[in-house]
């Protein structure tokens, strides 16, 4: 490429040289903060605050194909002599915060772009909710990653944003095709391959490739002005009821084995047992048929009866499970909803899909991508509220995977498949603030709890205890601060139930997280553990106001509600790259005990003055407390010394 081609200057923002600069460098692209300078030999873009580079990008091979610029607003854009374009432009110049988009519009289907960000020499956060939710996430290996919500690996929670410790991030818009290798082929990388293949819509001959990246001068004040400009913060808060009470769920312990003897007996030990003001959450399977939305008489003979003497047992507040399914065979909800189109179907029309409670092609997911398909659904629900007394859903499931393949939306093409993520979940939101959803993309302005996945009744990394923790700081980190922890213990699949040892501790990592929820419960082990958990619920209880104060920053300027330790010391190397303590705000740390058979655990405390949560002891950080001793009855916590009353 001829440098010469380049040669004009856009005042301060701007400035194209080939010898102001490092000789290496052509293009130079200047904020009051930052400099970003392309390398068009190399083809690295390099963005550097204070003579540090902050981010450091490969970009494909067609920025090596570029043959001139042209200026535009904010900024230039290249072009080779086959039409293609990238634009770099300049978002937001302000004091403490630069933003900068590049963008692509490629022409042709069957090419593929890479942009390869280097994820090397910094701690990363943030990226796709994963079943091995590893923290800082640098350490995950992905392979062509097809980058939506998916039910595949826990991948629920998928926006294409990463943040790393120096202060700067990535986020990718929507529109993109995008799959990610990350530490594949190019170790210390993580890849953003686009290119138009399933499961995108591969039906559009063109598409986009943008992404934005933000700097600042660490990584809480970068994280905050992702907020603001990009990813939005919440509107509303789920109610103070479900922070402050447990949430009981029949999923667990009993799965798809209830009826109403069944659940007015569980209500009842849940009393007897000390344990009052709950929410009960009737579970799978309460229908004719899955997709009905009609209680089974059978195992259900007087519903109203039944949510209404749970009630007067001591559950002002009662719930429902609830999937976007319906399965061939429910009829005439079946026959009928194929009839007017109401599910996702693929281009030529065949809405067989599957999902767990059938077999592969006997189910249909509801395309909730049509208004009037969505209004037919949530009027179903408000009939289930007014027939039953119940009082609100859980809803389950979501996720875009759960579609035929290839599947045709009622929308713009490039937001296929993953659009219908959104609207569902904006269909359901409308059912109060005791609503649950365990899916999320481009939701993060929705007032309702984000649910984790499914945990498995594990110790190891494999979705177990460990992954309680970093999925939480996970979904913080991508801007859903309203996290529902799962069910205490896990889930219990394959027969295997969480033992005493793993109940206790996973329990007490729920402690400072926004809300419990059981199923399996303490008296089936014995008294200690009776007695360990209710004194656990009720330190929950305790602090529930700290936990709404935190829900009100999130709605007023986007806080995260269970930030990483990092987040009070930004710049703390240590801290940066705990993963198994966590923050509730900025002046509560909770460092709960995740190895089986340990009672001692290291702690690590940043800069100030923390009092020791069960000895009242003051510690002045940063520094690590080696074998802390953690009894089973012990949740090591600390709060901010100044905070106290």
């Amino acid at each position: 490429m001829e440098k010469h081609k380049f040669r004009h200057t856009l005042g301060v923002l701007l400035v194209l040289v080939s010898v102001a600069i490092a000789a290496d460098y052509e293009l130079k692209f200047d904020t009051a903060n930052v400099t970003a300078m392309i390398n068009t030999t190399t083809g690295e873009l390099t963005v550097v605050r204070n003579g540090m580079a902050f981010q450091r990008i490969l970009m494909g091979q067609d920025l090596k194909t570029m043959q001139s610029s042209v200026e535009i607003a904010n900024g230039f854009k290249l072009r080779n002599a086959d039409g293609e374009e990238i634009e770099f432009t300049k978002d937001v110049d302000e004091s403490e915060f630069s933003l900068f988009t590049v963008a692509r519009k490629v022409r042709h289907r069957s090419k593929m772009v890479v942009d390869c960000v280097r994820i090397a020499g910094s701690n990363w956060y943030g990226g796709p909710q994963q079943k091995y939710q590893y923290w800082p996430i640098q350490k995950l290996r992905f392979n062509e990653y097809s980058f939506i919500s998916k039910e595949a690996d826990n991948c629920a929670v998928a926006d294409r944003y990463w943040l790393n410790s120096l202060g700067s991030f990535v986020y990718v818009d929507d529109q993109a095709p995008l799959f990610i290798d990350q530490n594949y082929g190019e170790p210390g990388y993580m890849c953003l391959e686009v290119k138009k293949s399933l499961p995108y819509d591969i039906h559009d001959n063109t598409y986009s490739f943008i992404y934005k990246i933000g700097i600042s001068s660490d990584a809480k004040k970068a994280h905050m002005a992702a907020v603001t400009h990009i990813l939005g913060k919440p509107t509303g808060h789920p109610a103070e009821e479900m922070v402050k009470y447990s949430v009981w769920s029949t999923w667990a312990r009993y799965k798809r084995d209830i009826n109403q003897t069944v659940v007015l007996k569980f209500a009842d030990e849940i009393i007897q047992h000390g344990w009052k003001n709950g929410q009960y959450e009737l579970d799978d399977d309460w229908e004719v048929c899955y997709g009905a939305l009609k209680f089974n008489t059978k195992k259900f003979p007087n519903i109203k009866q039944t949510v209404d003497s749970i009630r007067a047992k001591g559950f002002p507040r009662v719930t429902l499970w609830i999937h976007p399914f319906v399965n061939k065979g429910c009829e005439p909800v079946y026959s009928e909803a194929k009839r007017y189109g109401y599910f996702v179907a693929d281009h030529n029309g065949n809405p067989d899909t599957q999902w767990w409670n059938s077999m592969k092609g006997e189910a249909a997911y509801i395309d909730f991508t049509k208004p009037e398909v969505a209004q037919w659904f949530t009027r179903r629900l408000q009939a289930i509220l007014d027939e039953s007394g119940i009082d609100s859903f859980k809803f389950d499931a979501g996720e875009s995977s759960w579609s035929p393949p290839d599947a045709l939306l009622n929308g713009p093409r490039a937001q296929h498949p993953y659009l219908i993520v959104e609207d569902y979940l904006r269909a359901v939101a409308m059912f109060g603030d005791l609503v649950e959803v365990r899916s999320a993309h481009s939701t993060q302005d929705l007032p309702i709890f984000v649910r984790m996945i499914d945990k498995d009744s594990e110790w190891n990394w494999n979705n177990g205890l460990p992954t309680l923790i970093t999925t939480l700081l996970q979904m913080n980190m991508v801007g859903y601060p309203l996290v529902l922890p799962d069910m205490v213990g896990g889930n219990g699949y394959d027969d295997h139930p969480p033992n005493k040892e793993m109940f206790i501790r996973w329990l007490q990592a729920n402690v400072f997280m926004p809300s419990i929820q059981f199923s399996y419960v303490p008296w089936d082990y014995d008294s200690e553990t009776v007695q360990i958990s209710k004194a656990m619920t009720d330190l929950h209880e305790k602090y529930t106001p700290s936990i709404m104060e935190r829900f009100k920053l999130a709605v007023s300027r986007g806080d995260p509600v269970n930030p990483p330790l990092w987040w009070i010391s930004p710049n703390d190397t240590e801290a940066q790259k705990i993963y198994d303590q966590f923050l509730l705000g900025e002046d509560i740390i909770a460092a709960p005990v995740i190895r089986e058979n340990s009672r001692a655990r290291d702690i690590y405390l940043p800069a100030g003055s923390w009092e020791d949560g069960n000895t009242k002891t003051v510690h002045t950080g940063p520094k690590w407390i080696r074998n802390y001793p953690a009894p089973l009855s012990m949740l090591p916590y600390f709060v901010r010394k100044t905070t106290l009353n």
